[in-house]
């Protein structure tokens, strides 16, 4: 029984969990959102809390030390307390840079939304008025403009916010060039929304995300800076306070009474360390792929369970075999089980097809083979995986590593994300052949270009200087297989290489895979959702639902006679000539079958 079997999983029908949990899961979210609230808690209730005057003076009472009698945080150069004052000077402090944040994001967003959306000469107009306030030192600019207007807070929290509206401006409308050509945005044009009604219905809702991340990684920031103009003199004056002031004029008493000092300096440090990792929460409630662990920094290999329980090989003269291996991901303390026990094997110079819907585990098996699911999230949990006997996943890094195109290649369904678009694909070839044989550059060219040659490039040597983009898919799909050939490798697995091809290209690239695996005698798993291809493609195949092998058998077996009922319906969905309405008729009758629904 596959040990992922009992393991607590998200179903398709349960509840996803809330942002409000996925925050309070972050620890380090959790403290600096309990620090803020207990702060903005206690600055809230300041009028009604037992405080003295925090601007009512008492010179016999000045530079009293922490924990004196009547004042807890003792007093200040004039004899003021200064824990009232560090309750109301946080008031203030908070209400400005928070102000400011507001009005930062609001204009500045709104420019940044309306350039990106409606481009051209607006676009370029705005972003050069924006360019004009980067050009100068943000906090110079934020002196010049309360030198300007004179000192007081609210002049200073005009300067905060002006300074930081280009950088509200600038992310807004990269993400809103983004979002201006989409397709949704252009039914939406057809519908016969205007502008206005385009930008608050379509782009808006997109952009928000953007917006509050924005404003909750730099709200921080702005109280440092009120706080900064507030320690030159430039923000709240006397008798008033705010915390910048409060470590303005204790900075004379540093060496003598260094708690006046060092109290609101604490104070500002709490704050914004409190709303930084606050902010960094929210980003990763608001950003899906930063919550699933998709943009984590990934190992080399993929982790592997420590009870791992690795199951003997049963085929040894297989170039590949997996015993019952069990992959998941982590989802909290939860893992998702991906794939199920599964059991399979490649011998030399034969093709199995592993065929199945989307979703049904084939891609992360075939990641799994050679340790390439991304850790976090992905863990090996159970199983064993070997190749030529010896087992994959016992073995030490650095061979796992180096075995990766030399035992091992691949290749993948779309070209043009794996191969590198800053080099041209002779290069790449090159560095494919570098990485696994020590040869010199003549060589490797000379090999490189032979390699191109050989899967069907015409005129390979100039085509060698070509950008994967001035290359056709098909072409771009033959430098991938000249790649993965380059070191002659025991086993080549092709995740569904043909399925962004069209028919034609599709029909070569087939060809291609297999005279070149029956002329290497390389064994190959051809990975595809299509039963046409594992007719023509394979001698054995594994059918896959759900994460586990549901049949397995030589291809003209199961073709004519399929044992599972998912088989069935998978090989019911291949198109016939001649067959017409009884075709969908037959298809028609799968959806409303029993067995569940049709992977048509």
């Amino acid at each position: 029984m596959s040990a992922l079997a009992g393991t607590p999983a998200r179903q398709a029908g349960s509840p996803r969990p809330t942002a409000w949990h996925l925050l309070v899961n972050n620890r380090l979210a959790t403290v600096g959102l309990c620090l803020i609230v207990a702060i903005a808690l206690v600055v809230v209730l300041a009028p009604i809390l037992p405080l003295a005057d925090p601007n009512a003076t008492a010179p016999a009472n000045r530079l009293k030390p922490i924990l004196t009698s009547g004042h807890l945080l003792g007093t200040d150069q004039l004899g003021r307390d200064i824990l009232s004052r560090l309750v109301w000077g946080a008031r203030i402090s908070l209400t400005v840079g928070f102000a400011a944040t507001i009005v930062s994001a609001i204009l500045g967003s709104a420019i940044g939304i309306v350039a990106g959306y409606a481009g051209g000469k607006t676009d370029n107009l705005m972003m050069r008025g924006i360019d004009m306030l980067m050009a100068f030192p943000y906090i110079l600019l934020a002196l010049a403009i309360v030198a300007t207007l004179g000192p007081g807070l609210m002049n200073a929290l005009y300067a905060i916010a002006i300074v930081n509206i280009p950088f509200f401006a600038r992310n807004v409308r990269g993400v809103t060039l983004g979002f201006a050509q989409r397709e949704f945005v252009d039914a939406a044009r057809l519908s016969g929304k205007g502008p206005f009604a385009i930008v608050v219905t379509e782009i808006l809702p997109n952009v928000m995300p953007i917006i509050v991340i924005t404003m909750s990684t730099t709200a921080g920031w702005m109280i440092l800076e009120t706080a900064g103009l507030s320690f030159l003199g430039l923000g709240a004056q006397p008798p008033q306070a705010d915390l910048g002031s409060m470590l303005g004029e204790g900075r004379a008493q540093l060496f003598t009474a260094p708690h006046v000092a060092i109290v609101p300096g604490m104070m500002i440090f709490l704050i914004v360390i409190s709303l930084n990792l606050l902010g960094d929460g929210i980003r990763d409630v608001l950003d899906p792929r930063l919550r699933s662990g998709a943009l984590a920094s990934s190992g080399p290999v993929t982790e592997i369970a420590s009870g791992r329980v690795a199951l003997p090989n049963t085929h040894r003269d297989a170039a590949l075999s997996t015993e019952g291996l069990e992959t998941g991901f982590r989802n909290g303390l939860d893992i998702v089980p991906a794939v199920r026990g599964v059991s399979l094997h490649v011998k030399p110079g034969e093709c199995l097809g592993l065929i199945g819907e989307s979703g049904s585990g084939k891609s992360v098996t075939a990641l799994s083979i050679m340790g390439l699911v991304a850790s976090p999230p992905g863990l090996v949990v159970n199983g064993a995986v070997y190749l030529n006997d010896e087992d994959v996943l016992a073995m030490p890094k650095s061979r796992l590593i180096a075995s990766r195109g030399r035992r091992v290649a691949y290749v993948f369904q779309d070209p043009l994300t794996t191969l590198h678009p800053m080099y041209p694909v002779g290069r790449q070839v090159e560095e494919a052949i570098a990485a696994h044989q020590p040869i010199g550059a003549a060589q490797r060219h000379e090999k490189a270009i032979a390699l191109l040659d050989k899967v069907g490039i015409r005129d390979a040597e100039a085509r060698a200087k070509h950008y994967p983009h001035q290359l056709s898919g098909g072409q771009r799909q033959r430098v991938g297989i000249a790649m993965a050939i380059a070191n002659d490798p025991d086993l080549i697995i092709a995740d569904e290489p043909t399925t962004a091809l069209d028919v034609t290209v599709q029909a070569r690239i087939l060809d291609l895979l297999r005279n070149l695996q029956r002329d290497r005698g390389m064994a190959l798993l051809f990975i595809t959702h299509d039963f046409g291809v594992i007719s023509e493609m394979c001698d054995r195949v594994a059918v896959m639902k759900d994460g586990e092998i549901v049949e397995t058998g030589d291809t003209r077996t199961v073709l004519a006679n399929p044992r599972h009922p998912y088989t069935k319906r998978l090989i019911a969905c291949v198109p016939e000539l001649g067959t017409g309405p009884l075709y969908l008729d037959r298809v028609a009758g799968l959806l409303h079958s029993r067995e569940g629904r049709s992977p048509c």
